[in-house]
């Protein structure tokens, strides 16, 4: 199936992400470098591991060899290790681990200049060819943009461990956000248990400030406006609205920060079950 977006703009937007990231992490010295983030068990040098690890493995290359002089990590036990994925994830993460932060970004550079290039080479048949993603089968440009949206919230993984703000709106975060919130519609309806007749209101502000109408018939879809006035609206920046949905922090930290109209009780079971990234 042919993208709905431009693959030149995407490849642009992708190039510009990894840059961002680059520029976030090069001051860092060793002790920044080995600051905890909101994902478990990581600091911000796990986050661009991981980020490094995503890239190669799309280059085809394995894992490093384990360092002998380390202790050996058993990552199918860690806690929040559930899935295969995850457990690709945390081998890459275990094997850059000895490497110093600006090892790290020298290992980090060489995958992205190889990755810009292989990008660059892509023919239309690779670019439109079903591959396996984080979100299913789907067509190769269609995970690059899965990609852009990771990439972004790695990026503000890494700036809020580190205390430093990014921009998060522009072009790079609007797509990123529109992958994003392609899928609170079925959050809301399975995690939320927002029932059948439900119609749901997001009034975000902030960077990506938008007002997202969902409406459960049978399931949950977006749709322009409600016929009737909405069962509830909740209110609260779009910043937070990313974190909440990607799992990093949680709405009984941010209460004061949220607003709901309507109906309480499914507004905030709502916002109480928003994170679904992996």
């Amino acid at each position: 199936m042919t993208e709905t977006f431009d693959r030149a703009t995407l490849i642009d937007l992708l190039a510009q992400q990894w840059d961002a990231i680059d520029a976030l992490v090069a001051p860092l010295d060793e002790d920044r470098w080995r600051t905890p983030s909101s994902l478990p068990g990581w600091t911000v040098f796990d986050v661009l591991a991981h980020m490094v690890g995503t890239e190669s493995w799309l280059l085809g290359d394995r894992p490093p060899a384990h360092d002998p002089t380390t202790a050996k990590t058993d990552v199918r036990a860690l806690p929040y290790v559930r899935n295969e994925t995850a457990v690709l994830n945390e081998i890459w993460v275990d094997r850059l681990r000895p490497l110093s932060g600006a090892r790290l970004l020298e290992f980090y550079r060489d995958v992205i200049a190889r990755r810009r290039a292989a990008l660059a080479a892509m023919g239309d048949a690779e670019w439109e060819k079903e591959t396996v993603s984080p979100i299913g089968q789907v067509t190769y440009g269609r995970f690059m943009r899965v990609r852009l949206f990771d990439c972004w919230m790695h990026e503000l993984d890494i700036a809020d461990a580190l205390g430093v703000p990014v921009e998060e709106g522009g072009p790079r975060g609007e797509l990123a956000f529109a992958e994003f919130v392609g899928s609170i519609p079925r959050v809301v309806a399975k995690k939320g248990e927002a029932p059948d007749g439900a119609r749901i209101t997001f009034a975000l502000t902030g960077p990506l400030a938008r007002t997202l109408h969902i409406e459960v018939a049978g399931r949950a879809r977006y749709v322009d406006a409600f016929d009737e006035p909405a069962t509830v609206e909740i209110g609260l920046d779009s910043r937070l609205f990313a974190r909440l949905g990607g799992g990093r922090t949680t709405a009984e930290e941010h209460l004061d920060e949220i607003t709901i109209q309507g109906d309480a009780e499914l507004g905030r079971r709502i916002v109480r079950h928003l994170a679904f990234t992996i």
